[in-house]
């Protein structure tokens, strides 16, 4: 499926390429790659994650060269580089959510999910992530499924935030 993917064309949807062009506009013409975050969320929730096409295509529209767009796509971890599952599980290894156990969290959501950090569940649903700090320093361990955070983490309450995602499908 991958392979498929590589080969369509990058374009944005007609909807997608309105907002673009709407939040272009928001910048003087000097400042215009001041949209690139946001433009940047847009591939990805078109396309799921940001091939090196999609930022060649994302540098094109704001008129500036592709390491441009790779920079700051790699420097976020909230930007997939590589394809991901439906849920990406991003889990919070600073030294607070350390203390609080999330190593014993993160074991448990490998082995849970049958993966290693930075895997894709077989099923598709779950990717797992380490990211530096989710700023919930005093619930953890915690970590968040796109914007909803979960914290004060345990095994127990780990399983039954997995149920209901699958559940969900």
């Amino acid at each position: 499926m991958i392979d498929t993917l590589e080969k369509m064309p990058v374009a944005f949807t007609p909807e997608r390429l309105a907002r673009v062009e709407e939040l272009i506009s928001h910048y003087p013409e000097t400042k215009q790659k001041s949209a690139i975050l946001p433009i940047l969320h847009l591939a990805q929730e078109q396309w799921g994650w940001l091939r090196p096409e999609v930022m060649d295509y994302v540098g094109e529209i704001l008129d500036i060269q592709s390491v441009e767009v790779y920079e700051v796509a790699t420097f976020y971890s909230m930007f997939h580089l590589e394809p991901v599952g439906k849920h990406v599980i991003e889990i919070c290894r600073t030294g607070p959510c350390g203390l609080l156990g999330y190593d014993g969290i993160r074991d448990h959501l490998c082995q849970n999910l049958q993966i290693e950090l930075g895997g894709t569940s077989a099923d598709g649903l779950f990717t797992l992530k380490e990211v530096e700090c989710l700023a919930a320093c005093g619930m953890g361990p915690v970590f968040q499924i796109r914007e909803k955070y979960h914290l004060n983490l345990t095994p127990e309450r780990v399983d039954a935030i997995l149920e209901d995602y699958r559940r969900q499908g």
